[in-house]
């Protein structure tokens, strides 16, 4: 099935949109990214004549986001080769793939390498999906081990109990907080410096207590961590090159 797509005019410009569905979300939100252009992430049954009139009530904000964004360069594609460099925790490692008989299909961190091993015998394109599929497990696990720890050090600081934590792909989101509790973070905020992966945690904890963005929420953060809005800007810039 395609992906379900619309259209609004603000002025002369058209903007055109896509829109992805999630049962676990119960409010739309509106992001604009620099590779897929403006997404609304909407709830299962959300009109999209409604979801038309977010976007032209919001037209002016995202009209800004396209523009700045098409002033700043894209980051370069991956292509899962030696010698490209991968973030794990803000420190930047060269990637080096190593073609062996009888691979194991192992990934290591190695005197500052990330040193995937792949059978010698795969072709080109095989092999740099093998690289990323390795990588990708290899990252997943280490958040799985660094996450919670975080979790339950700021869970301290904010008073709260540490909760369950689920690690995920999610698509334009770092972290999520569901009803019963649970935090869901994505993977890939593990590349980022522990400054961000601390916002992020320190985040979904603070919507243990307020659910939505209110003004008790921000001052909830603020209290706990005075400079989260210079640590937010910084993820939205660290965001344009984690995807891969």
């Amino acid at each position: 099935m395609s992906p379900e797509r619309s259209e609004v005019r603000f002025g002369t410009t058209r903007i055109g949109y896509g829109i992805h569905r999630s049962r676990r979300i119960k409010t739309v939100a509106v992001t604009v990214d620099p590779r897929h252009g403006v997404i609304l992430t909407a709830p299962q049954g959300v009109a999209v004549e409604r979801l038309d009139r977010i976007v032209r009530r919001k037209a002016r904000w995202i009209v800004s986001k396209l523009h700045r964004n098409s002033e700043l360069p894209l980051p370069p594609v991956k292509e899962f080769v030696s010698g490209e460099s991968f973030a794990y925790l803000g420190r930047q490692y060269r990637l080096k793939v190593k073609p062996i008989v009888n691979a194991a299909e192992s990934v290591i961190l190695q005197r500052g390498w990330l040193v995937v091993e792949t059978p010698q015998s795969l072709s080109d394109d095989p092999r740099a999906d093998r690289v990323r599929v390795g990588l990708v497990g290899w990252f997943r696990n280490h958040a799985s081990a660094r996450l919670p720890e975080r979790t339950k050090l700021w869970a301290g600081k904010i008073g709260v109990h540490a909760p369950d934590v689920l690690i995920r792909e999610q698509e334009k989101r770092w972290g999520s907080c569901d009803p019963k509790g649970r935090v869901r973070f994505n993977w890939r905020i593990i590349q980022a410096p522990m400054r961000l992966v601390d916002y992020v945690v320190a985040h979904e904890l603070v919507h243990l207590v307020h659910r939505n963005h209110t003004s008790g929420f921000w001052t909830l953060l603020g209290k706990v961590m005075p400079d989260y809005e210079a640590r937010r800007r910084a993820l939205r810039e660290f965001g344009r090159g984690a995807e891969w």
